[in-house]
């Protein structure tokens, strides 16, 4: 009772890709524990005492207000002041402004919730900031230090909002200039910066960009969000991004268009809105060892302003969802920091491009259910991909009516090698294709890689529940152990249970459709697989999970179908006693089989008299 060669291959090459992928996860994960032992500049930066490069910014810094509040400045009146906080909202995002640096303070995502059921934010802390060094009157100032003048909000008639914060110095000769344009439905906000006597503000007319950043944990698992998340860019014209978990930093030499902390579903992304972009830059990050925490960086960045005495540098700032189609919309190349597909697997982002999200928004339109809306792309899926599966299938099922003849015929031929050559010529000769047994195990490849990626990165599925599942993005938990057991996890996901047993079942009813091999792997095999997807996808996206449910369930219901209504078992047998008859032909590859047997023969009977 077991699988044919190929079939088993088919099978074996399958777990191998699983176990390959996983494992490789699986290092960057024990890449970021061990990142979190190391403090660094950045790791620490809620800890100022023990954090010697947040010290050097702070003593800067103070040093910097001390300085400018003494006397003699440009902005000597600046230096000391009170906040006061200034709102403007569109329906997808509400940001609080705040004088100090004339900045945005806390930025709100009216349609995401967090696990607690409060709105996501995003920049919202104390470490996020925008800054930059000004000349002021022959000392320097940060500007995120300073106290611009109360902010003005003004409303304009396309439905934007335009606020506004302007630094004065004290004879008004110079000024600093912050202003932000919210369009509506828009996540993007334009960020325009003026400066009114730029060739005395900054040093040889560069301004230098500095942008903290800390992400915080805005999903169930932080360390499936780490995995999920990058440093992305638009570097030299092309997009690149680099993974928090194998590298610290990353240095940029000339025209950076974009610079993004992207998490799972959401990133905030610093965009230089002309042609030119930022000249040179470098971003660092690290992993903190808080648990709140996915990421702290700090990316310093150059612009190269027009020499003369005024000088604008525009910028945008995206703080929202990575989703594919709002970020496509902007035509920067933003939509790649959507993860349909990277790495070794990059190929399988074009099977989501063109057929998984297409066919993923259209059912979106007619039904509100994401579970149905998954099994319907399920369905979807198994008819586009049933010309290439159902030939496998249909050798399945042949197997089975064929299984009492194979009996026969190695009792005939004990001789394994024999029987192997009789084997393929009844094949043959019952129209069966051997090879097309493993394709259904081959073609689940590029397909589970593509839905794997989608699924974990398909903003549209977060927060929405199907079924016992409270979000289709990450796992499902029936039971949580308080405890973590390793390889498995902390909990129990009862759509993985659902797609290990029906992978079992498929195993099962493969094993009584084939003939009997002596192979211990081919034996053994079909009963390890699903035993190896119970520690593979317990952590992986319901969504994907619930999938897999659902394309077993359609191969079972598919062999049974072709097995009673379709394969008609005594035209089969007569068809092959037709074919028996017929001349036959060799072909050159079978040619050689049977010369490498007869040849093998010879030397095990010249071994056996050798022995004698």
């Amino acid at each position: 009772m077991n699988f044919d060669r190929n079939t088993v291959l088919g099978f074996v090459l399958l777990a191998l890709l699983f176990f390959g992928f996983f494992w490789y996860s699986r290092q960057g994960e024990l890449a970021a524990l061990k990142e979190r032992a190391r403090v660094d500049s950045i790791t620490s930066a809620n800890k100022p005492k023990q954090d010697p490069a947040t010290i050097k910014i702070d003593s800067v810094r103070t040093d910097s207000q001390q300085r400018i509040s003494s006397g003699g400045s440009t902005f000597a009146n600046a230096g000391n002041g009170s906040e006061n906080l200034l709102v403007a909202e569109n329906d997808l995002v509400k940001i609080t402004f705040t004088n100090k640096g004339g900045q945005p303070k806390m930025v709100e995502l009216k349609k995401f919730k967090q696990p607690d059921s409060s709105l996501v934010k995003l920049a919202s802390s104390d470490f996020d900031k925008i800054d930059y060094p000004v000349n002021a009157g022959g000392k320097s100032a940060h500007i995120a230090d300073l106290y611009f003048e109360n902010g003005n909000k003004t409303q304009n008639a396309d439905g934007s909002t335009t606020v506004t914060f302007t630094l004065r110095s004290g004879d008004s000769s110079q000024s600093v200039t912050h202003q932000y344009v919210l369009k509506p439905d828009n996540y993007m906000i334009d960020f325009n910066l003026q400066l009114n006597g730029s060739d005395k503000l900054l040093e040889k007319n560069t301004l230098n960009l500095t942008w903290q950043n800390k992400a915080a944990k805005l999903e169930k698992s932080i360390e499936y969000e780490k995995q999920n998340s990058q440093i992305g860019y638009d570097y030299n014209g092309e997009y690149d991004y680099s993974s928090l978990l194998k590298y610290t930093d990353k240095q940029f030499d000339k025209n950076l268009k974009w610079l993004s902390v992207k998490q799972q579903f959401f990133n905030t992304t610093l965009i230089a809105r002309d042609d030119k972009g930022f000249s040179s830059g470098k971003i660092e990050w690290a992993l903190p060892a808080d648990t709140q925490v996915v990421v702290q960086a700090i990316a310093n960045v150059h612009y190269q302003v027009s020499q003369g005495s005024t000088a604008t540098v525009p910028m945008s700032i995206y703080y929202g969802p990575n989703d594919y189609k709002i970020l496509k919309g902007y035509k920067m190349g933003m939509e790649n920091l959507v993860n349909l597909g990277y790495g070794i697997f990059a190929f399988v982002k074009y099977i989501n491009r063109w057929i998984i999200l297409p066919v993923f928004d259209f059912f979106t339109k007619f039904f509100s259910s994401y579970g149905l809306i998954i099994a319907l792309l399920t369905i979807f899926i198994r008819l586009l991909t049933s010309p290439l599966m159902y030939p496998g299938y249909l050798t399945s099922a042949k197997m089975k009516i064929l299984r009492p003849e194979l009996a026969e015929l190695k009792k005939k031929y004990p001789d394994q090698q024999q029987y192997a050559v009789e084997q393929m010529k009844f094949m043959r000769e019952a129209g069966v294709n051997t090879f097309a047994g493993c394709l259904p195990s081959l073609l689940q490849i590029p397909i589970f890689f593509a839905l794997f990626s989608f699924f974990s990165s398909s903003v549209a599925l977060r927060g929405k529940s199907f079924l016992w599942a409270e979000d289709l993005s990450s796992y499902d938990s029936i039971l949580n152990f308080g405890f973590n057991i390793p390889f498995y996890g902390s909990h129990v996901s009862l759509f993985t249970i659902t797609a290990v047993v029906t992978s079992f079942l498929i195993s099962l009813y493969s094993m009584n459709m084939t003939p009997d091999q002596s192979n211990p792997v081919m034996k053994y095999m079909p009963y390890i697989f699903p035993v190896f997807l119970l520690f593979i996808f317990n952590r992986l996206p319901s969504a994907l999970t619930w999938y897999y449910t659902v394309s077993n369930v359609i191969t079972l219901l598919l062999q049974v179908v072709i097995q009673k209504y379709i394969i008609n078992h005594d035209k089969l047998l007569t068809q092959i006693e037709l074919n028996r008859k017929k001349p036959k032909t060799k072909s050159k590859w079978q040619e050689r089989l049977e010369q490498m047997q007869e040849q093998q023969k010879q030397m095990k009977g010249a071994q056996q008299k050798n022995k004698r």
